[in-house]
């Protein structure tokens, strides 16, 4: 009997892709994936060290799982507990202090070695720390998809060489690494083989990808998503997440030659103020931006744009969110991720003297606003249309299906079953606030 395994996974995309590939690792160790943690022999946590207070919420969990650990142990049966990302990382010797009952910490560039962390773990009952950044790649050593979804998630580049002064993640995954060509294309190929048919690359700076390729030579970013195209059956490609400074001319022009290439980019810029963004360590002014998204619009006129922003940032005045909110109107949103300022130990914005939560909350409500605006503007703007929406899964309601749309809006539509996996024309007949409502044309 399959021992039962349960993953709660907190943060980004390249988190859901991780957790995927540490239930690959673990199935090879015999355990199958389970709904609850009540059902669990282990329970993995997967962590995120973006979001404020990451370090509180994952204890707070930790708690919750450590009664049910010590309520299992009673009746006779036994529960293990890990936790795996960029929280175990930064955390992982306080959290032997802290949450003691916790028997395996494994860091994002070491969980290719969780199955033997489990395996030391059963046999001899030993816990263990393993935040190393390894020479080896652990790409090399996770074991192949076995399934896919329709809409399909595939790691090729992380960490990161920027140093924006708020930012963890050069600290937590540390330097930028590109995995090779080859690589990447025989996965995508097994993906598609096991019936994606949009696949999202991602990094924490994706088009920074540099991957080799036979010849030695380095593969662009742009010629990635060229080759990635020629898969039969890929129909979409998509990214996140970017930096305007990577955006080169050969990725722009991608954007123009190839149809399989989604017209939605997420590009954070954080700040419309120059002197904001110096302070940040972001390396371009708001105009760069703004050039950068001319040119992709010049290149693909019907593209949209997500970003992100911070408020809030130590030291930012008036004048300062003034600009951000100019930008905001100059460029138009589709969607975008908007936050306050919270400090992250280790990073210098964290050492900078900060503004007070009453700044920040009266300045993201009025960000929010003029964001949110722009998003229904966009949604209502595609009302009459007729697009091409992938039916990913059943929608909640019966016989309903939900996808997305090119731009990355949550479509439902009434349909059958087997067009569950299919790209399909759609005519939008109303924009909700979180969704759009179709006919299949």
């Amino acid at each position: 009997m399959p021992k039962k395994l349960f993953i709660k996974t907190y943060g980004c995309q390249m988190n859901v892709y991780d957790s995927a590939r540490m239930a690959d690792v673990l199935a090879a160790k015999g355990y199958a994936a389970c709904d609850a943690p009540e059902d669990a022999d282990l329970v993995l946590i997967n962590t995120c060290h973006i979001r404020e207070k990451a370090a509180d919420k994952l204890y707070s969990e930790l708690g919750r799982l450590n009664a049910l650990q010590r309520f299992r142990r009673a009746m006779g049966q036994d529960l293990r507990i890990a936790v795996a990302g960029c929280v175990a990382q930064a955390e992982g010797e306080e959290m032997q202090r802290r949450a003691p009952f916790v028997d395996v910490v494994v860091g994002p560039q070491a969980y290719h070695r969780l199955g033997d962390l489990i395996d030391a773990l059963e046999k001899t009952n030993t816990k263990s720390v393993d935040t190393a950044f390894p020479s080896d790649s652990k790409f090399d050593a996770l074991p192949a998809h076995t399934s896919s979804e329709s809409s399909a998630f595939l790691t090729v580049q992380e960490g990161c060489d920027k140093f924006c002064t708020f930012c963890v993640v050069p600290y937590t995954r540390g330097a930028e690494y590109s995995r090779p060509l080859a690589d990447v294309q025989a996965e995508a190929e097994r993906l598609v083989e096991l019936g994606a048919r949009e696949i999202t690359l991602l990094g924490q700076n994706v088009n920074a990808y540099h991957g080799e390729r036979a010849d030695g030579g380095r593969c662009s970013f742009g010629e990635l998503v060229r080759r990635l195209a020629e898969i039969p059956s890929l129909r979409r490609i998509r990214y996140t997440t970017s930096h305007p400074l990577d955006m080169d001319a050969d990725l722009i022009r991608a954007h123009a030659e190839v149809p399989a290439l989604m017209p939605f980019i997420h590009l954070p810029v954080q700040s419309g103020s120059d002197r904001v963004l110096a302070a940040m360590n972001r390396r371009h002014s708001a105009d760069d931006y703004r050039r950068v998204v001319d040119a992709l619009r010049t290149a693909r006129p019907d593209l949209a744009l997500s970003g992100d922003f911070i408020v809030g940032f130590p030291g930012e005045d008036d004048d300062d969110f003034a600009a951000t909110l100019r930008l905001v109107e100059d460029v138009g949103y589709a969607n975008a991720y908007s936050f306050k300022y919270s400090p992250r130990a280790g990073t210098p914005a964290a050492e900078r003297a900060q503004l007070g939560d009453e700044v920040k909350d009266e300045r993201l409500a009025v960000l929010n606003a003029a964001l949110a605006a722009q998003r229904r503007r966009f949604d209502e703007a595609t009302v009459g249309r007729t697009i091409d929406v992938l039916l990913e899964r059943p929608g909640r309601m019966p016989g309903q299906l939900a996808g997305r749309s090119p731009y990355m809006q949550a479509v439902h539509v009434d349909g059958p079953e087997d067009r569950l996996g299919t790209v399909a024309a759609v005519t939008i007949v109303s924009a909700n606030p979180n969704s759009l409502t179709g006919r299949l044309a």
